[in-house]
């Protein structure tokens, strides 16, 4: 598996927004209409890669713990399908079952998505606060596959919290790390 690390996204940078199906219920969503009243976070996630499989227990959990808080998770698979079938959209609805996956999971076909938020690999989380501006971009926690550390979600649940809390965001970012997004 390469070791890929997140691009920068600079803080107060408006998400861009987008239209794409919710493979779990193949319905065209937009951001306005999944975005948090207080928090949006964006997770850009595939089915095969081992990062994104190592830190699915923590997304689950964390979605569910803020869910009544006013924050939205949005995940969205944006690797080429054709070349990488196990990330096509009716497996994306199947693993989306299993985990039981409390957010949508949106298939980017184009990769236009990706693009625009300058997704560089799987998983990639960025938080935008109730305006929709960029607040944090970087690492679920320091748990890898294989490092024995455990999963806790520590990083993305600190930037999550400093908007819930009206605190400035954090301000040593750690880049994300996993398997690069798979372009056509």
């Amino acid at each position: 598996m390469a070791r890929t690390e997140s691009n920068i996204f600079e803080n107060g940078t408006l998400a861009p927004e987008f239209s794409l199906t919710d493979t779990v219920t193949d319905r065209t969503m937009n951001l306005h209409q999944l975005k948090g009243n207080k928090v949006t976070v964006i997770m850009f996630i595939c089915n095969h890669c081992p990062f994104v499989v190592h830190v699915n227990p923590q997304l689950v959990k964390l979605a569910n713990d803020y869910k009544d808080k006013g924050v939205a998770f949005i995940a969205i698979s944006s690797n080429d399908a054709e070349n990488y079938p196990q990330d096509r959209p009716e497996l994306m609805k199947q693993v989306a079952a299993n985990l039981k996956y409390p957010f949508p999971y949106l298939y980017d076909d184009t990769q236009d998505v990706a693009k625009a938020y300058d997704a560089a690999c799987t998983p990639d989380f960025y938080v935008f606060d109730g305006e929709l501006k960029a607040t944090y971009h970087g690492q679920l926690d320091n748990s890898r596959p294989g490092n024995g550390l455990p999963l806790t979600g520590e990083d993305l649940r600190q930037a999550i919290d400093a908007i819930l809390n009206n605190k400035k965001p954090i301000e040593h970012q750690k880049p994300s790390v996993g398997c690069n997004i798979k372009w056509k």
